[in-house]
């Protein structure tokens, strides 16, 4: 059997970002247009960068860059950073006292809630890649015998669209996608990423005074839990399989009411204590759901929603009322006040469990199996 062949790694929008910012900057200065582009990023790694993008007119240079998020399944693959050097503001026209000013062109953020690394009112440009540039701009202004004072305007053409199939609009970031990357590599199918989202969407909910926010396993489920506790998108947070890793943050940073939504399979896994609840990483055990029922039929069934059409709404019960104590352990401590909402694919509550769900609001009406 032939070996897998090990998944390509991509680059971050900050590290592209940068990568324009360099060449764009190089020619603004006086130099000839460098192609490829080569950057360090935090790590020291050194890669180069193919220009797809070039321009200049009276005052400016800019230079774009294809993203290439190598094997990763990233929204922003195949989108052209651009960066646009000009010269900095004049005083009181919203420099920041010398250095690099960043402005969000079209196809970036703007922050507009508090709770990000980046404050309100300004471009959707994280702390790391801001860094990068910085350094850029240091860098090539000590070579050109500069001051290293220049207005940066990074634009993502198409971004404004790309940006609503992200979290960004929820997190109030509004007019286009952010610049992001810690170091400055897209790792194939990283964890990571999807926790700093679940990070982030915590820090902005608190910063917004909210004491209610749920997880959700997807979609139908987040719609299910969103109608029925009422909630601004805000407080919705794209747990999807991490149930421990949105559990661990919030240990650290508190809310004083939780809500865990989900599929009945997904769910069925937490329940046996599993806090990845991804296909490859963590199974529902059948016989285990025939012990809660007392239904022996169950053990064999080939999955969650097949059990479910065997047993019914007794087992989504079981489900909720374990996942419930199975979350209450993971907080291992003090915990918020809790409840767990199991649903149906096509988003109809089959059982609830905890905090409000007395049996005026038990289960819903099913709309067929999962």
């Amino acid at each position: 059997m032939a070996e897998p062949t090990p998944l390509r790694r991509g680059w971050t929008t900050g590290a592209c970002a940068t990568a324009a910012a360099k060449a764009a900057l190089t020619r603004f200065w006086g130099g000839d247009w460098p192609d490829p582009v080569t950057i360090t990023l935090p790590k020291g790694e050194t890669p180069s960068f193919a220009l797809a993008h070039r321009a200049e007119g009276p005052g400016w240079a800019e230079a774009g860059i294809v993203k290439d998020a190598g094997d990763d399944p990233d929204v922003t693959h195949g989108a052209l950073i651009v960066a646009r050097v000009a010269a900095p503001p004049a005083p009181g026209a919203g420099a920041r006292g010398g250095g690099v000013t960043f402005r969000a062109g079209p196809g970036v953020g703007i922050v507009t809630r508090p709770g990000l690394p980046i404050p309100p009112g300004e471009p959707a440009i994280n702390p790391v890649p801001r860094a990068m540039m910085d350094e850029v701009v240091a860098e090539l202004a000590a070579e050109h015998g500069r001051a290293p004072e220049v207005t940066l305007t990074i634009s993502i053409p198409g971004g404004e669209e790309i940006a609503r199939r992200t979290w960004n609009p929820r997190l109030g970031i509004e007019g286009g996608l952010s610049i992001l990357g810690t170091t400055g590599i897209v790792r194939p199918f990283s964890c990571a990423a999807w926790i700093a989202s679940i990070h982030r969407g915590v820090d902005v909910a608190r910063a917004a005074g909210l004491t209610h926010v749920a997880g959700c396993t997807g979609n139908a489920s987040e719609a299910a839990v969103q109608a029925l506790h009422g909630l601004p998108d805000h407080a919705m947070l794209d747990m999807g399989d991490f149930a421990l890793g949105l559990i661990k943050y919030l240990r650290r940073h508190p809310v004083a009411r939780l809500t865990i939504g989900g599929g009945i399979g997904k769910l069925a896994k937490l329940a046996q204590g599993a806090g990845d609840l991804h296909s490859s990483r963590s199974r529902a055990d059948m016989d285990r759901l025939a012990e809660w029922t007392g239904d022996p039929r169950l053990a064999g069934a080939a999955s969650v929603g097949e059990a479910y059409g065997i047993a019914g709404p007794p087992l989504a019960e079981a489900i909720a009322a374990r996942a419930l104590d199975r979350a209450r352990e993971m907080f291992a401590g003090p915990a918020p006040a809790l409840d767990i909402v199991v649903c149906d694919r096509a988003g109809a509550i089959l059982a609830r469990a905890g905090s409000g769900a007395g049996p005026e609001a038990g289960p819903g009406p099913a709309g067929g199996a999962p």
